[in-house]
C-alpha cells in the first residue's frame, strides 16, 4: 500500500528526472501526472495511485519546496472540482482516457452546461431537447450562467432525452465540445461591468453517443455528483486564518484606526469568529471526503460561504464610508479569474450578491439542508408524478 514515505519517494524520482528550473511547465505537469502525483487517490493510469486522498498534502508539499509549477487550480476549478469526479465516477474507461490528463494539466478548460433561463433554482424542469440520431444526439436549447464558455473547450451538458415522463426521469449526461458547429457563446455583463458568465446557443449540435456519460435517462443522478462536488469546491476552499474576504477587512481595520467604532468593532469580532468557524468546519468537510462521496453537508458550506462574504463584504464598505464606494475599473472584461482580494472593496461587496445565486440558490440549499441532514419534511410536489410536457410553463 502507498504510504507517505513512498510518496516522498516517487515525488524525488519525478524531480530528478524534471527538474523545474529546467523543465517545460506543461511537460512537468503531464509528467507528475502519469507518475500518479495529480490525484494520488485517483486509480494507477489516471493521475493517481489508488492511496488515500488525504496523502494528496504530502506530494503537494514536497513539490511546492522544490517550486515546481501547479496547474494554476483556480483557473480550471469547474473541471478539477466538477467534471473530473463525474467522469471517474461514470465515464468508460476510454473517456476517462482521454479526458481526465488534459483537465488536469489545464491543456482543456472545462465549463458546466446546466442552468437555463426557465431552470435555474429548479434545474430538473430544464427544456434543452437531445434527440437521438443514429449514433448522435442532435441537441437544441440555451444555457445560462455559464462560467469561462468563453474559454472552455469542453462542457459537461445536461438535455432533455424524453419529455414523456416525470422531469427528473428524463435527463441524460454529456460532454459537449465547445467547438462544434452550432455552440454559440455570448457574455453576460454583470453589475461589477465584467462579463465572467456567458449564455451558451446550442442549435443543431451534434454529440456522438460516445461522449454520454452515464445511461440514457439516468442523467439527473450523474449530475448529482457534480453539483455535490461543486458545493464542497465553492463553500470548502483550503483557506489560511484570516483567508478569503475576511482578510481584507482585518487589514483595513488593523492600519486604518481613524474608521474604528465601538460598534463596527463588536461586528467585526463576530463575522472574523464566523469566518474561523466555517474555515475549520471545511476542514472537517474535506476529512470527511476522504472517506467517500461528498453528500449535502457541502450544501450548508457553501450556504455559509455566501451569506459570510454578502455580509463581510458590507461590512468593508460600511467601514471604509465613502471611500468604500469607489470601484475604479467599469470595463467590460473577459476575466479568466474572479479575483475577490485583488480588488477594491466596491468591487468585492457587488461581486458577492452572486455568491448566493451561483453553485445553486440558498433557497435551493435550505431545502437540500433539511430534508438531507436535518431530515425534515419535504416540501410538497405537486409535478412529482407529471411527465415534462405536460407541466404549465
Amino acid at each position: 500500500m502507498t504510504d507517505a514515505d513512498d510518496l516522498r519517494r516517487r515525488t524525488a524520482e519525478l524531480l530528478a528526472a524534471h527538474p523545474p528550473a529546467a523543465t517545460d511547465r506543461l511537460e512537468f505537469l503531464r509528467a507528475r501526472f502519469d507518475a500518479g502525483l495529480a490525484w494520488v487517490h485517483y486509480p494507477e493510469g489516471l493521475g493517481g495511485l489508488g492511496a488515500p486522498r488525504s496523502l494528496q498534502a504530502v506530494v503537494d508539499a514536497e513539490l511546492e519546496a522544490a517550486g515546481a509549477p501547479d496547474n494554476d487550480p483556480r483557473r480550471i476549478g469547474i473541471g478539477l472540482g466538477m467534471a473530473a469526479p463525474t467522469i471517474l465516477r461514470y465515464g468508460t474507461e476510454e473517456q476517462k482516457r482521454r479526458f481526465l490528463r488534459p483537465l488536469w494539466t489545464g491543456e482543456e478548460v472545462w465549463c458546466q452546461l446546466f442552468s437555463e433561463p426557465g431552470a435555474g433554482s429548479d434545474l430538473a424542469a430544464l427544456g434543452t431537447r437531445a434527440v437521438r440520431e443514429g449514433d448522435d444526439w442532435v441537441v437544441d436549447g440555451q444555457k445560462v450562467w455559464t462560467s469561462s464558455a468563453h474559454l472552455a473547450r469542453w462542457a459537461i451538458l445536461i438535455a432533455r432525452t424524453d419529455p414523456g415522463v416525470p422531469k427528473h426521469a428524463g435527463i441524460t449526461y454529456f460532454l459537449c465540445d465547445m467547438t462544434d458547429p452550432g455552440v454559440e457563446v455570448r457574455p453576460l455583463r454583470q453589475i461589477t461591468g465584467e462579463a465572467e458568465f456567458n449564455e451558451v446557443f446550442l442549435t443543431g449540435v451534434r454529440i456522438p453517443d460516445t461522449r454520454r456519460l452515464g445511461e440514457v435517462g439516468d442523467g439527473w443522478r450523474v449530475a448529482q455528483t457534480t453539483l455535490n462536488n461543486e458545493r464542497v469546491a465553492i463553500g470548502g476552499m483550503r483557506l489560511p486564518r484570516e483567508g478569503g474576504m475576511i482578510g481584507p477587512v482585518s487589514a483595513t481595520w488593523r492600519e486604518r484606526p481613524d474608521l474604528r467604532t465601538h460598534d463596527l468593532h463588536q461586528r467585526l469580532l463576530t463575522l472574523w469568529v464566523e469566518a474561523e468557524v466555517a474555515r475549520l468546519t471545511g476542514e472537517r468537510l474535506r476529512q470527511q471526503l476522504v472517506a467517500g462521496q461528498p453528500g449535502p453537508e457541502g450544501a450548508g458550506m457553501k450556504l455559509a460561504f455566501a451569506r459570510l462574504n454578502q455580509a463581510i463584504s458590507g461590512l468593508e464598505v460600511e467601514l471604509r464610508g465613502e471611500e468604500g464606494l469607489s470601484y475604479d475599473d467599469w470595463t467590460m472584461r473577459r476575466p479568466e479569474l474572479v479575483d475577490f482580494t485583488g480588488r477594491d472593496a466596491g468591487y468585492r461587496y457587488l461581486r458577492s450578491k452572486g455568491n448566493s445565486i451561483e453553485g445553486g440558490t440558498s433557497e435551493v440549499l435550505l431545502n437540500i439542508v433539511a430534508e438531507r441532514v436535518l431530515g425534515l419534511p419535504a416540501e410538497p410536489r405537486t409535478d412529482k408524478d407529471v411527465a415534462w410536457k405536460d407541466l404549465a410553463r
